[in-house]
């Protein structure tokens, strides 16, 4: 598919100072979010994430038990979306979790980088969905992006699309912190949404660079403009250096802002965190938590 010559129908790519306006002018009203109904709300949308070296069997069934069991300390708090991990732990997670309704959602296709055979990224999802994932993360080839080998870049996102049919979430992470400028991340945000992407995501954590409101600004204006000329809603997902609850209702007002109300839901609107649930649950209760 001829993916660059799709980008023309979407010249209106926000300009630096564009984005800044539109980060202040958010960031002047995001405290209006600071609630505990929108702190629930945010715990809702969390992909618990666990992606260390230090991951084994054990300490992963003993964070899928504290999720399992979240409920019954914390009623009054929706419980997280999914729990996120490496593919060789789909299978723990999946005995885990039981009969709970948190799905399960694993990153595969070479991540964090991206660099390896097509065929290993292919057999990756493959592998990882079998096992029983709902949904796979995949980082895009940064590489091919910063060359503006669009074609390529896209077209193994849409391989491995294909790979796991339409049953399995698919969220496309685009390394907004390597591409840097507007113009980049709107144009990886438009080519993961046309090969297929479920949702876009701004990062790995893995860099030094991770979620930004800048990226989340970019990101989110160019699903809105997909939606306009395509009607097809995909969702947001933040990721990386998202820690304290005033953080994660930042990003729930960027969404709210510029896609509306009906983007927030676990459906179209997803954080990637580990010690921001504990925050979150630290806002809402009024101290300091840590169940996990």
């Amino acid at each position: 598919m001829d993916y660059a010559k799709m980008l023309e129908d979407y010249p209106q790519i926000p300009t630096v100072e564009q984005v800044d306006a539109e980060v202040a002018r958010i960031k002047s009203v995001a405290a209006r979010n600071q609630t505990s109904e929108v702190y629930k709300m945010c715990y809702s949308t969390i992909d618990l994430t666990t992606l260390s070296c230090n991951d084994s069997e054990r300490s992963v069934s003993d964070f899928v038990r504290r999720a399992v069991e979240f409920g019954a300390h914390y009623p009054d708090i929706p419980n997280v979306a999914s729990i996120c991990v490496y593919p060789s732990f789909v299978e723990t997670v999946g005995v885990g979790l039981g009969s709970s309704n948190i799905a399960i959602t694993s990153v595969a296709g070479g991540f964090p980088a991206s660099q390896t055979f097509l065929e290993v990224k292919m057999l990756e999802v493959a592998m990882a969905a079998e096992n029983g994932a709902d949904e796979i993360d995949i980082v895009i080839n940064v590489g091919e992006m910063l060359e503006r080998d669009y074609d390529r870049m896209a077209n193994t996102i849409e391989v491995l699309r294909d790979e796991l049919g339409e049953d399995v979430v698919l969220k496309v992470i685009i390394e907004s912190g390597a591409l840097k400028t507007p113009e980049l991340i709107y144009k990886a945000s438009m080519l993961a949404m046309f090969a297929g992407a479920d949702f876009v995501k701004t990062s790995t954590g893995k860099i030094d660079v991770a979620a930004t409101p800048e990226a989340a600004v970019v990101m989110c204006t160019a699903i809105r403009d997909y939606y306009a000329k395509t009607g097809k809603k995909v969702g947001f997902k933040a990721a990386g250096g998202v820690r304290t609850a005033e953080e994660a209702a930042y990003y729930y007002t960027i969404v709210e802002e510029i896609l509306g109300a009906e983007w927030l839901t676990p459906e179209l609107f997803r954080i990637g965190a580990s010690s921001l649930a504990n925050n979150l649950i630290g806002a809402i209760e009024g101290k300091t938590v840590k169940y996990f």
